[in-house]
């Protein structure tokens, strides 16, 4: 049996995907974080999460707001990631020193990142302090996705195409290769 070290309780959920969250409901106002602590809660309806600490400049955008829009990130959105997630919105119109587009969603007044693959634009239902970071539970209310990336055979999006990031220990990664699909590993075998 293989020997065990123990630590003290902590963040240990990983990988995470590196996300882009804009907010603001007017140009002036316009921002964007870079959030790992983010996921899907629920299907049905479909609600998603982000945790921000209150400090940031986006906490207060989204609070008074009530709407932000997930932007899935990518290899080529990698280095505008990073830079979001370090240089705070005070200082910076992050859209334009990053050279992003910003356009207003479908639903939501906060803006789409149009150079990501995929913005969700969600409401906030919630917001949860749990500690250090408080969670913006959020009702999705609708998706853009990049055509390109739809596979007109299967008419499924595949964001694989579109080379997503992912976010551990304070480290970004590019996604591995495919391994298998949901329920592969039960899957009966077609005879030829």
């Amino acid at each position: 049996m293989a020997d065990k070290l123990h630590w003290k309780p902590g963040t240990m959920i990983y990988p995470l995907p590196a996300v882009m969250v804009s907010c603001g409901d007017n140009p002036k106002d316009y921002n964007i974080i870079t959030i790992a602590w983010t996921g899907t809660i629920c299907t049905q309806p479909p609600m998603c999460y982000i945790s921000v600490r209150p400090g940031r400049h986006s906490y207060d955008i989204i609070k008074r707001t009530g709407e932000f829009v997930i932007n899935l990130t990518t290899l080529e959105l990698a280095k505008a990631a990073d830079w979001c997630g370090v240089k705070s919105g005070r200082d910076f119109d992050k859209f334009k020193e990053m050279k992003l587009t910003p356009r207003v969603g479908e639903i939501v007044k906060a803006p789409i990142i149009v150079e990501a693959p995929m913005n969700i634009e969600c409401k906030v239902t919630e917001i949860k302090e749990l500690g250090v970071h408080h969670m913006f539970l959020a009702e999705v209310v609708h998706i853009q996705a990049t055509e390109k990336y739809m596979n007109q055979g299967t008419g499924k999006f595949e964001l694989s195409g579109a080379q997503p990031i992912s976010y551990m220990h304070g480290t970004y990664y590019e996604m591995g290769k495919r391994i298998g699909k949901f329920g592969y590993s039960v899957e009966k075998k077609k005879k030829h």
